[in-house]
């Protein structure tokens, strides 16, 4: 779904049971993702009584909580990633022009998002989405480029990537 230049991904649905006096009570949590498809990327979890009511608090919540990440050529990553959020363990790795998002559920939901095209990922342990995302997002915010790397350093741009390609 998009909505003024974001594109909204439900990632999962969850229903929660109450159990009380009279018998069951149902809730509903939603995770959502919002981006850009350049670079930026919020994610938002809502519970309420009915599905829509989680799914628009979700929606909220990710888009007060985007941030912006640095993408290589803006289409992959500028480094292989591996992050940890519970038992939820991600590896991301920067692929060739053509290669396409080879990720499976959440971890292809955003990359959609995020605009990433090149990127192969595997996710390890926990397929609970909630940890994978949490551990992708760790892993995409302590991604450092190289214009960053070189103002820490002082160095200029092109001495840090062609040691790198070297």
């Amino acid at each position: 779904m998009k909505d003024n230049g974001l594109l909204e991904k439900l990632v999962a649905i969850n229903r929660i049971t109450k159990v009380v006096k009279g018998g069951r009570r149902f809730g509903f949590a939603a995770l959502v993702i919002v981006g850009d498809q350049k670079g930026s990327i919020g994610v938002g979890k809502g519970k309420s009584k009915q599905v829509p009511d989680a799914i628009k608090k979700a929606t909220e919540l990710a888009k007060r909580n985007m941030f912006k990440i640095s993408l290589k050529d803006g289409r992959t990553l500028h480094h292989d990633i591996y992050s940890k959020s519970g038992s939820g363990k991600i590896i991301m790795r920067s692929a060739p022009t053509g290669t396409g998002i080879i990720a499976g559920g959440a971890v292809r939901s955003v990359c959609e998002a995020l605009g990433v095209q090149d990127v192969v990922a595997k996710s390890l342990g926990s397929a609970n989405p909630h940890n994978v995302l949490k551990a992708l997002i760790s892993g995409l915010r302590n991604q450092s480029s190289p214009k960053y790397l070189s103002t820490i350093r002082g160095k200029k741009i092109s001495e840090i990537i062609k040691k790198r390609e070297a």
